[in-house]
């Protein structure tokens, strides 16, 4: 098959990885998330890339370039390249469960990260090539 199929509501509450990335193409990535409980994205900006998130389980808050703004699921966040942004799961007790557009692709390929600190760790060692 050209492109990609999924039951995407389906695949992203299955996922307790921190990171997925489910598919990449030429000039999109789709990329599957689960936060624990408290746990946040952190801060970040991406120069050239455009984001969405589309939120299926949880609730939680959303920053971008100070702004905060409260979403749960169903919701969706569009981020423009540039913009500061982090993703916090408020919840003390439920995962946050999410999918994310990079518009282009922000990962290599294939990527699973499946905590924070293994996202971390990772993310160092690709931006240093």
């Amino acid at each position: 098959m050209t492109g990609y199929h999924t039951d995407i509501e389906a695949d992203t509450i299955a996922n307790s990885n921190f990171r997925k990335v489910l598919y990449t193409a030429p000039h999109s990535q789709l990329v599957l998330m689960s936060l624990l409980p408290g746990e946040e994205i952190g801060m970040e900006v991406h120069p050239n890339i455009d984001q969405f998130f589309r939120f299926e389980a949880g609730r939680g808050k959303a920053v971008l370039n100070g702004e905060e703004t409260i979403f749960e699921a169903n919701d969706v966040i569009v981020v423009p390249a540039g913009t500061n942004h982090n993703i916090i799961n408020t919840s003390t007790s439920e995962p946050l469960k999410l999918y994310t557009v990079y518009s282009p692709a922000n990962h290599p390929a294939g990527t699973i990260h499946p905590t924070k600190a293994e996202a971390i760790a990772g993310e160092a060692l690709y931006e240093k090539h």
